[in-house]
């Protein structure tokens, strides 16, 4: 079943020309398994670079991941939608390493990419529930024309980015303070 759906996926994200099987393709679901611990796991892989674009970032392991990235010297790039509500308290600790998308339709994308190689995609948000409770799924994939074209739509709207607002973080700030 899980190679049905390796090559369903390979043959879907990549253009016609293009098409090969990607080199290692890891599929899992949730609730059967938890999905925020592969996350955690991935993030503390990375060496170089993570860059993600998240419909919805509110989960703590998964920020506080991010965080040590950033402490032990992993460049974050991080695209947020603006219409949802993110942990902003948390995210703070990022500084201008978070972004909100300016313009355009939805960021729904709950994907990123490891030192420009290991690309994670799925329908799981970056959220307690969406990580552990809801059916959802979780694809990691190392290929290098996946990790190329990730980045090149992942620069476009890093591109065209507002800094995270600055009553969120405010309000973030306070709100760690009262806690």
């Amino acid at each position: 079943m899980k190679w049905i759906a390796l090559i369903a996926l390979a043959l879907a994200v990549q253009p016609l020309a293009a098409r090969a099987a990607p080199t290692l393709l890891e599929l899992h679901y949730a609730p059967l398994e938890n999905l925020e611990t592969i996350d955690v796991n991935m993030i503390g892989t990375a060496e170089f670079s993570i860059d993600m674009a998240a419909f919805c970032l509110t989960d703590r392991p998964v920020i506080a991941a991010l965080v040590a990235a950033k402490a032990r010297g992993v460049e974050i790039r991080i695209v947020l939608d603006p219409s949802q509500r993110h942990a902003w308290p948390e995210l703070q600790a990022l500084g201008d390493s978070v972004r909100v998308k300016h313009r355009g339709p939805l960021m729904h994308l709950k994907s990123y990419l490891v030192d420009g190689q290991m690309l994670r995609t799925g329908s799981a948000n970056f959220t307690a529930s969406g990580l552990k409770h809801q059916d959802n799924d979780l694809a990691l994939a190392l290929d290098d024309d996946l990790a190329l074209h990730f980045e090149s739509d992942f620069n476009t709207v890093w591109d065209h980015r507002t800094a995270a607002p600055p009553e969120a973080m405010a309000q973030g700030a306070a709100a760690s303070r009262v806690q």
